[in-house]
């Protein structure tokens, strides 16, 4: 029986996509200001975590490995934020930070997007974007 979600082995992204989302948690530890809380929401344990498994999502990306559905929206919703927010994220700073136009950015995300959106979409809710249940 299969559950509509893809498996990271057949997710293929173009070079300029996988750098687009190298870049957005690159972002995190620059000029982006994550919260505890927005951490937690974008699926990492903390700020720290965000960070530490960030680094290790790059490192992936990178190498062109298999990523597992959660990693792939962490590292989707991260880049999001990042490029856009101007609160939380390098917002109006991302094209002088990345050295990524707006235009450009926004053309490879959205490709980016399509790309993932089946693999990630299933994960809101369910440990994406949520709470934790207390322990």
């Amino acid at each position: 029986m299969t559950t509509g979600v893809q498996t990271a082995e057949q997710l293929t992204l173009t070079d300029e996509e996988s750098r687009l989302l190298q870049q957005g948690l690159i972002e995190w530890s620059g000029p982006a200001r994550c919260t505890e809380e927005f951490a937690v929401a974008m699926g990492f344990d903390d700020a720290d975590d965000l960070n530490r498994r960030g680094a290790r999502i790059r490192d992936a990306l990178a190498a062109k490995e298999p990523l597992e559905p959660m990693d792939w929206a962490r590292a989707l919703l991260a880049t999001e934020l990042a490029f856009a927010s101007e609160m939380v994220g390098s917002g109006y700073e991302w094209s002088t930070t990345t050295g990524w136009s707006d235009d450009i950015t926004v053309k490879v995300l959205r490709s980016t997007q399509l790309k993932l959106i089946r693999t990630v979409t299933p994960l809101v809710g369910r440990g994406l974007g949520t709470r934790r249940p207390a322990s």
